[in-house]
Order: structure tokens, then C-alpha cells, then sequence
């Protein structure tokens, strides 16, 4: 694929995810995935799972992921071009959404957006782990610690920064 076709693909690729993207990046993750991965082959699952990795645990917002990936397929530009791409159809739709939601404060049928938007964006986030997990976990012990985190994160109140200490010693021990 040439430069500005590879480009071109990004662009469009993610203009079209960000406005899935209910309850922010994260939710589009499955489709990301998909396209990235399986259909443009722009990456391997393990390269996805270590991009993702590295965006969740630097500073920012969730959409960090994003500019990693367009970086990979399309260097510094591809970057650039697909945070661009991921944001800005969101973003205007979200200011259009929420001048009409302005002006219809109380009104049913906000009332029932709300209500219908709540499950969906935890139905795709949901969605997103599940994709991450799969393509992170390339064995027993990496299931394992997946399952265990996911244990721990609902049902205590334990942080999960002892988790991905844990994770990390088991990393760089080889059992990873």
C-alpha cells in the first residue's frame, strides 16, 4: 500500500470508528481490533495487546491508543492523521448532540437516550476487554493472571497496581 493510500486508510478507517466510540475509545476497541489486525494486517495481537498496554499505562486520555496504532501503520503522519480522524467526527457530533440535549432538558425522550446509552457503552467496553484479554493472553499463566485480575478488580477493593506488579514480576521472571 502506498503512503498516502496507507494514509487515505486511515483516515477513513477510523473516522468511521470514532463515531462508534460510545463511552469513549475504549468501546471501539473490538472493531479496532478487527481492522487493524485482520483486515488491514497492519499489526499482529500482540502487537495490538503491547500498543494498548503502553496507552492505558501512559498519562492521558483513552484515545492515546489510537495515535499509537495510525503510528505503526503509517508512521509519525499515520499518528497524527488517525487522532485527528478518531476525534474529530466524535467531537462534533457530541457538541451538536449536546446543544439539542440543552435545549430539551426533562424532555422523555433525553430520558430515554440516557437510559438506552448506559448499557451499550458498558456492553462495548465489556467488549473491549474481552478482545484485549484474547489477544494478550498467548498462554496458561497470561490467562491466569488475566482472571485474576479481573477477580480481584470486582470483588475487592485491592488496587490494581499490586496486579500489574505481580504481572511484571511474572514477566520478568520468563513465566509470561
Amino acid at each position: 500500500m502506498s503512503g498516502s493510500s496507507a494514509l487515505l486508510t486511515i483516515a477513513a478507517q477510523f473516522a468511521v470508528l470514532s463515531l462508534f466510540a460510545v463511552g469513549g475509545a475504549t468501546s471501539s476497541l473490538p472493531e479496532i481490533h478487527r481492522q487493524v489486525v485482520d483486515v488491514q494486517h497492519w499489526m499482529t495481537d500482540r502487537q495490538f495487546s503491547e500498543l494498548f498496554a503502553i496507552s492505558q499505562a501512559a498519562p492521558g486520555p483513552n484515545v492515546m491508543i489510537v495515535a499509537l496504532i495510525g503510528q505503526q501503520a503509517g508512521g509519525l503522519l499515520g499518528g497524527v492523521i488517525a487522532t485527528l480522524a478518531m476525534c474529530a467526527p466524535s467531537c462534533t457530533l457530541a457538541y451538536a448532540v449536546s446543544r439539542l440535549f440543552d435545549r430539551s432538558k426533562g424532555a422523555r425522550w433525553q430520558i430515554a437516550v440516557h437510559a438506552g446509552l448506559i448499557p451499550v457503552a458498558i456492553g462495548l467496553v465489556a467488549a473491549s476487554a474481552l478482545v484485549v484479554a484474547q489477544a494478550a493472553d498467548q498462554n496458561m499463566m497470561a490467562f491466569a493472571v488475566t482472571m485474576a485480575t479481573a477477580a480481584s478488580a470486582y470483588w475487592t477493593k485491592v488496587t490494581p497496581l499490586v496486579a500489574l506488579a505481580l504481572a511484571a514480576l511474572l514477566g520478568f521472571a520468563g513465566l509470561i
